[in-house]
């Protein structure tokens, strides 16, 4: 397969630092140029960044982000709602209207540039599926095969 000649000027700048792939996916861009859309909806990835042709289909960031946000964002409202629960004793409505709103902001506002960055951080590290279990049962027929063998060998 050749390279488009459009896509050669960019493959010259790939990104090949850490903080270069984590400010690429905080900006929600292309982790192998840093220039390219990402996204082409909210959450729905490209199937290839427009600049420098990477096909994103490896990416997988699974629950990662959203789990990550729940945490800070779990954090920063509970926090807040018990500080101002002891300090004002404010009726529930006023809860209501203070936290759910920035419940969403810290949530969806953050979610986008947090899956931007878990997919930089695993086309970064060369990360891929687990292929857990598919070599083991190749290496123990090899090693029972060896043990076979010193076996016959012996007397």
């Amino acid at each position: 397969m050749s390279l488009d000649p459009k896509f050669a000027e960019v493959r010259q700048h790939t990104i090949t630092t850490l903080s270069g792939a984590n400010g690429a996916g905080l900006s929600c861009a292309c982790p192998r140029c840093g220039q390219g859309r990402l996204f082409a909806g909210f959450l729905t990835l490209q199937p290839r960044c427009e600049r420098c042709g990477l096909d994103i289909s490896f990416a997988d960031s699974g629950d990662g982000p959203a789990v990550f946000i729940m945490f800070l964002a779990g954090a920063i409202v509970v926090g807040a709602a018990l500080v101002t629960e002891i300090l004002f004793q404010p009726p529930y409505w006023v809860h209501a209207a203070l936290w759910l709103p920035l419940i969403a902001l810290v949530t969806l506002g953050r979610l986008r540039p947090m899956k931007g960055l878990m997919i930089a951080l695993q086309y970064h590290h060369k990360a891929a599926e687990s292929r857990f279990g598919q070599g083991l049962e190749q290496g123990l027929e090899q090693g029972f095969d060896q043990g076979l063998d010193q076996e016959q060998e012996e007397p």
